[in-house]
């Protein structure tokens, strides 16, 4: 007996293996998307739109001033030395930070006794809020503060300084803290590189006689290459944006010593009013921020195909 079979429709999925869809369910994302873009992307378009306006940030009235407010920018000089201190920031926390940060994931990745208490103690500091640990340190930079004070028992009393107050110092003041938060932080990310290196290779190399530098250079750094990228990307970005430790630490000064971009926003917009020119300065911040991380990465992401 011959069993009648019925015909089916031809499946969408035909032609592919069984179960795979031939493309993403990107509608389960639809709810993530509308909300970021309501409190993202609009508020941001908007604020962009403000920022060629002359609005206070509190009359419902303005009028539309064009380029006013960038022409502005590049003729202020406070302005204009924000952007360079933001970059000088920026770029003294990506090296000393991600420089410290590796000899210190060399150092306890060592075979050491006290390896796991080492790691644990300098890491502490990237746990602690960033605010609170600039008023600490406040206090301890400050004329009669514990640094000073530890200069004087040393016997290094001409060495001394008003850390926060000079104009030559302040600046890299605020950088020495922001490192020794940070330093951890990167700590962690390059000993976790360190520690998905299989022993073998070192074990190699310790046979052929290659030593420490030549170790790190040939062996170590091609293959840290995704961890040194991820630190460089996060500091040179958190340092372009950098504003609670600089608000916290000098407000900006002394006089304008230390301000930085966002430093300069929130001055302009909260204290002075100027709200159409603040937003100004936040393009700008996130034009660099944009071409900054996009740059880098780039470079970042060739040398690490050209390690591997």
């Amino acid at each position: 007996m011959t069993l009648a079979v019925k015909p089916q429709a031809p499946s969408r999925y035909a032609g592919t293996p069984r179960g795979r869809r031939t493309g993403p369910p990107w509608w389960f994302g639809l709810p993530a998307m509308l909300l970021f873009a309501f409190v993202v992307l609009l508020p941001s378009s908007r604020g962009v739109y403000y920022a060629f306006t002359d609005w206070d940030g509190l009359s419902p009235d303005w009028s539309f001033v064009g380029l006013d407010n960038f022409t502005a920018m590049v003729d202020d000089p406070d302005a204009m030395q924000a952007v360079w201190h933001t970059l000088v920031i920026a770029v003294a926390i990506t090296v000393i930070q991600n420089g410290v940060g590796l000899l210190l994931a060399l150092g306890v990745n060592a075979m050491i006794k006290s390896r796991n208490v080492l790691r644990v103690f300098l890491f502490a500091p990237a746990v602690v809020t960033p605010i609170v640990t600039a008023y600490l340190w406040r206090n301890l930079l400050g004329p009669d503060g514990a640094v000073n004070s530890l200069l004087a028992a040393l016997g290094l009393g001409s060495w001394r300084q008003d850390w926060l107050g000079d104009p030559q110092l302040a600046l890299w003041s605020v950088v020495a803290v922001i490192v020794w938060q940070f330093a951890g932080y990167s700590m962690v990310i390059f000993l976790a590189g360190l520690q998905s290196i299989p022993k073998e290779i070192f074990e190699a190399a310790a046979v052929d006689g290659t030593g420490p530098v030549r170790r790190f250079w040939s062996i170590i750094r091609p293959l840290l290459a995704p961890a040194i990228t991820i630190n460089l990307m996060l500091s040179i970005i958190g340092g372009i944006k950098l504003f609670d430790q600089v608000y916290a630490l000098t407000g900006g000064g002394p006089g304008h010593a230390t301000d930085t971009i966002s430093t300069l926003i929130y001055k302009d917009a909260f204290t002075l009013g100027e709200f159409g020119y603040s937003i100004a300065l936040a393009v700008v911040l996130t034009i660099i921020v944009a071409v900054a991380s996009t740059g880098q990465y780039l470079v970042l992401a060739r040398n690490e195909r050209a390690a591997s």
